[in-house]
């Protein structure tokens, strides 16, 4: 099984997306679903966000103001550090414990969500491919203010701290342009399936893992290190 990274900018459509591959029979994992169950109620990471950052963050049923806690770590880095320091490391591993069971499961391949898969670096060895959803800037200025109830400041603010759009595309293997309508969209999406569904590279690493196995248990390590070791160049 291969990981696909599927990223993008706020508001540009990374969710659209996710729910096409969805649609089409496509395990996907979806890191903002992740987050809210990290900190749930009761959770270590809730309990450790309620710590630091105090009551004032929460909703009176004790679940998380994301858009409260938002606005306190926006305009303080140290603030913003503490809460990625408590919430991307149990994000990053529920994500990759979820990929495992879809290892076992025997899917070709996953497509995970990850907002912020440049700026943290942390995930992308795991990527095979990544898809960045863009939109035209104006657009995703319109769909912020209107999603979170922004001002267009405040939009153009966080959409700022993210890397630009068009790094992001220059470091991805496909890219789908959400500017127009859901239809043209999934065209794309559909598009990216194909692709990635006419993969070799699946069937090749099953095939060296069974030779490396077998060489191994036949004392063939020699084979099973080249085998393991030699880079082929697979779409």
């Amino acid at each position: 099984m291969f990981i696909v990274g599927l990223t993008g900018g706020l508001a540009t459509g990374k969710s659209t997306v996710l729910s096409i591959f969805r649609d089409n029979g496509i395990a996907v994992i979806d890191a903002d679903e992740v987050a809210r169950k990290v900190l749930e109620p009761g959770t270590s990471a809730w309990k450790e966000v309620k710590s630091y950052f105090g009551v004032n963050v929460l909703y009176p049923d004790g679940k998380i103001n994301r858009l409260k806690l938002g606005e306190v770590i926006f305009d303080d880095i140290e603030k913003r550090r503490k809460l990625n320091a408590i919430t991307h490391p149990r994000i990053q591993r529920a994500m990759m414990m979820m990929a495992l069971k879809y290892f076992f499961s025997a899917h070709k391949y996953i497509v995970m969500e990850v907002p912020l898969l440049f700026e943290t670096g942390k995930m992308l060895n795991y990527m095979h491919k990544i898809i960045t959803v863009i939109c035209e800037d104006h657009q995703q200025i319109e769909r912020l203010c209107k999603r979170n109830d922004f001002s267009e400041k405040v939009a153009i603010k966080r959409i700022n701290t993210q890397m630009p759009l068009e790094q992001k595309v220059a470091n991805s293997h496909f890219v789908i342009n959400n500017s127009g309508d859901i239809e043209n969209t999934k065209i794309q999406t559909l598009s990216i399936i194909k692709v990635l569904s006419r993969s070799k590279f699946t069937w090749y690493f099953r095939a060296i893992f069974g030779i490396a196995v077998l060489s191994i248990m036949f004392g063939m390590t020699h084979l099973a290190c080249n085998l393991f070791y030699n880079k082929t160049s697979i779409i």
